[in-house]
């Protein structure tokens, strides 16, 4: 993923509708619209929409699936980049805990995501947030500035990506080649757990102090994808639902796929 996948992050500072809503009985969740609601074949959820990286890129396929017996997202990659974008509203103060389902059958051998001209994944779980804009430095204002001139959009205020790696040992933070405000985390590493379904969770306020040093404004959007065209390869991944969650890892419930 080069310079001009950044670009696409400007993209997802739209504002989501979705949000929290308290009766006296129970609280509902932050709703990301689940691809197990959907039947195979059919168009997407409601509030997934593509997310094109470049006009000069080949997109990448994404189609419902049934696999496993439950409805999921089968992502086809061939030299391309493209994502799914879900815009959403969540108060991380109450909802701190993000949980999805992904499954990768094979690795994308020429991806190195600590390299420039080798980023690729065979999956990508993207989070962006809110935040007050007039503390970026210098070099984060002008690559916003070129990007809006460039585009039309706005750099979202910071992003967290998690991958599935190669090498770089799970947990291992990998900054951008070209903002501050984007940062990987790795999730999964190397080849002991393809091919078969992987339930991740993670405390997404822990993750982003640690990435930016600071308490996390609201999450805005949340986007799947997969990329191969640095490498120029083949990738074939799945993905299943996201939620958040209140509380610690330790005690968040998710009605589980399997």
């Amino acid at each position: 993923m080069n310079r001009i996948a950044v670009v696409v992050l400007g993209l997802m500072t739209l504002a989501g509708c979705a949000g929290v809503t308290q009766t006296p009985e129970r609280v509902v969740l932050p709703e990301v619209a689940r691809f197990s609601s959907a039947k195979a074949g059919e168009t997407l959820p409601g509030g997934w929409r593509a997310m094109t990286l470049s006009r000069y890129k080949q997109a990448t396929e994404y189609q419902l699936v049934v696999e496993d017996g439950h409805t999921v997202v089968k992502a086809s990659a061939d030299a391309s980049a493209s994502g799914l974008i879900h815009d959403i509203n969540v108060d991380l103060q109450a909802f701190p805990v993000i949980r999805w389902r992904w499954k990768v059958n094979e690795l994308i051998e020429g991806a190195d995501n600590t390299r420039h001209s080798h980023e690729d994944s065979p999956v990508r779980l993207l989070v962006t947030f809110e935040g007050d804009k007039t503390k970026w430095d210098f070099s984060d204002r002008l690559f916003a500035t070129q990007l809006r001139m460039m585009t039309g959009a706005e750099l979202p205020y910071a992003t967290l990506m998690y991958i599935w790696e190669n090498r770089a040992t799970k947990g291992t933070l990998i900054d951008n080649a070209h903002t501050s405000r984007v940062k990987m985390i790795v999730a999964e590493s190397g080849r002991d757990r393809l091919g078969r379904w992987i339930e991740e969770s993670r405390d997404l306020r822990a993750d982003f102090r640690r990435a930016f040093g600071e308490e996390p404004g609201r999450v805005r959007s949340v986007a799947v994808m997969t990329d191969s065209d640095n490498t120029g390869e083949k990738s074939h991944a799945y993905y299943g639902d996201i939620a958040f969650e209140r509380g610690s890892l330790e005690h968040s419930v998710l009605s589980r796929n399997d």
